[in-house]
């Protein structure tokens, strides 16, 4: 047998070099393959984490930007009926002072209006110094209640010949105390202001009914039976 037909044959009993080339090809891919998908899955596994992350964190952001929103001021744990009523001593109209130890033992109203010399005041003001004699005769006190200086109240009194002695509470101490300060909106914008409210106490000093976002037209003869049935 000639050298050559000896290698030819020699090459072919051990396996020619293309076929174990191919095979070799073959386990590369098949080793690369999986660690292809591995990635894709890793990065896959990354941005839905990444996603999922996000929307997490965007929750978060927002259910604590509602925790932290506080409540408006003067009407968190404002008072309720039946409850005590919280204690005062400030200016009136005519240079005196208003407590609510001078009304121990009687029924006393305390309507809270925004400002005085406006519409809406002026007639509330009005409707109650109409009535004060009514309430006088159910033993009840009625006294008025705003943010304006002593000096705007005394000119609100004689400007409309009022009979009900006017609270000025420049600091909102007493308005807070009462829930009649918090947040209001108008026109579009949110501001914190008074509250138009008022508060029956009852002889015993306790709070006897209390009425919120008051209405003006017939509140004052509403107060005057509440008084008169208690």
């Amino acid at each position: 047998m000639s050298k050559k037909t000896r290698k030819k044959s020699s090459k072919t009993a051990s396996g020619s070099p293309t076929p174990r080339k191919k095979r070799t090809q073959t386990r590369t891919m098949a080793t690369t393959k999986p660690a292809r998908t591995q990635r894709a899955a890793t990065r896959k596994s990354t941005k839905t984490s990444t996603v999922a992350a996000s929307h997490k964190a965007t929750s978060k952001r927002l259910k604590s930007s509602e925790s932290t929103a506080a409540p408006a001021k003067g009407t968190k744990g404002a008072l309720s009926e039946g409850q005590k009523a919280p204690a005062f001593s400030l200016p009136r109209d005519g240079g005196g002072v208003a407590r609510l130890a001078d009304y121990s033992g009687k029924k006393l109203v305390l309507f809270f209006y925004p400002r005085a010399d406006t519409p809406g005041c002026t007639r509330e003001a009005i409707d109650f110094t109409r009535l004060k004699d009514a309430f006088a005769a159910t033993g009840t006190s009625v006294l008025g209640i705003s943010a304006d200086p002593q000096k705007a109240q005394e000119k609100f009194r004689d400007k409309h010949k009022l009979a009900v002695p006017l609270i000025s509470d420049e600091q909102h101490e007493m308005l807070e105390a009462y829930g009649a300060w918090g947040e209001k909106s108008m026109y579009g914008r949110t501001f914190l202001g008074i509250l138009r409210t008022t508060v029956l106490v009852g002889a015993d000093g306790k709070v006897a009914r209390i009425w919120r976002n008051v209405r003006v037209d017939g509140h004052a003869e509403d107060v005057l039976a509440a008084a008169t049935s208690l």
